[in-house]
């Protein structure tokens, strides 16, 4: 049921933490060959892979339309239940539903999407699956959502450390595409009341290239109360190291709800860029969908992980990033030391313009 109050924390509800226990995961069946090439066999076998990670502690969903509905269900068998619901892609960050709580029972919520930034900078035109998903998954599962379809907003555009603080990046939230009629203040207030925050961390940049308006899912995350990861460049030729420095010097200036200073992880991004090759051209684009081109930089950032049960997925990017791959597998498991890291392989979902964070989203668990 839509529920058409805007305000979740008048209700008692809160957004719990990604880090907090969870009863699932939703991810969406990767088919769309602007992101995911003609082929999309890579991708898919990446999401199967991070499912196959999830499930032994976790319930885990994925959304598929009619005519990729079998197919996935005999690739995910065992591993995940598929409910048949069309999307546009397969970014259930941004286009599933962002769960609140109330400690004894979870509610979605239906933020309106308009494929990042609709027609001013949106990155395909018809996007009107993408925003009935929420709603239905909700419907599929059997729980209330609220309807906050008059904001237009990206679950990776947000993230809480479960006890009232809230991150978002300013290049995201006040871009033209989103809510121009809106001021800071009053999406600030919005955010509030939707998801029982009462402090907004404002990031002025997320990471260099980043076609969502730099998500702040890619570029900074709590890893615990007080504590932050954020990406991190020592290379000042680097275009990553005036926004992370920039990034670095306001949260080192601010506090939390609770009022801690925060500590501070740096995360570094792969010491060699990665981007679009020649081989990696087998995308079909629609008419008005943003394209790629051979040597076009890729948003790379090891903090786009998913914490699940017990466990924290990693991004991974192989060739000449092993080391990097291997120093950020460490720096994580030393932060999360009561967390089995797994790394996975996910240049595959990179090249559809993402990564781990932004194709899956947590579904709480209750008390």
């Amino acid at each position: 049921m839509l529920i058409k109050s805007t305000s979740a924390a008048g209700d008692g509800f809160h957004m719990p933490a990604e880090y907090e226990k969870h009863s699932g995961t939703l991810l969406i069946w990767p088919v769309r060959p602007g992101s995911w090439g003609k082929d999309p066999s890579d991708a898919q076998r990446a999401f199967i892979e991070i499912a196959r990670a999830l499930s032994p502690n976790e319930k885990v969903y994925f959304l598929a339309d009619s005519a990729h509905f079998h197919e996935a269900e005999a690739a995910l068998k065992g591993i995940a239940a598929v409910i048949k619901i069309p999307t546009n892609d397969s970014w259930a960050r941004d286009v599933g539903p962002t769960f609140v709580s109330n400690g004894s029972e979870i509610r979605g919520i239906n933020w309106k999407f308009n494929a990042w930034g609709g027609e001013y900078d949106g990155l395909y035109t018809d996007w009107q699956a993408d925003d009935k998903a929420a709603a239905g998954f909700c419907d599929a599962i059997n729980k209330d959502c609220y309807d906050l379809g008059d904001l237009v907003l990206e679950g990776g555009s947000i993230h809480t450390d479960g006890e009232g603080t809230l991150l978002v990046t300013e290049s995201c939230l006040l871009s033209k595409g989103r809510n121009p009629e809106l001021t800071k203040e009053e999406i600030e207030e919005k955010l509030k009341t939707a998801l029982g925050i009462t402090k907004v961390l404002w990031l002025p940049r997320g990471i260099y290239n980043d076609e969502t308006n730099e998500h702040v899912d890619n570029v900074c995350c709590f890893t615990a109360p007080g504590e932050v990861v954020l990406a991190w460049t020592d290379n000042m030729s680097d275009p990553q190291y005036e926004l992370s420095k920039a990034d670095f010097e306001y949260l080192s200036n601010e506090t939390d709800a609770k009022g801690r200073k925060l500590i501070i992880h740096k995360l570094p991004i792969p010491d060699i860029p990665i981007c679009v090759e020649e081989s990696d051209l087998t995308y079909e684009f629609e008419e008005g969908e943003d394209t790629r081109e051979a040597g076009e930089r890729l948003a790379a950032s090891y903090v786009n992980f998913y914490f699940g049960n017990n466990i924290l997925l990693l991004p991974q990017f192989g060739g000449v990033n092993v080391k990097s791959d291997a120093r950020a597998l460490k720096i994580m498991s030393e932060i999360c030391p009561d967390r089995k890291v797994i790394g996975i392989d996910s240049k595959a979902i990179l090249l559809g313009g993402g990564n781990i964070h932004c194709i899956t989203q947590q579904i709480p668990d209750i008390l």
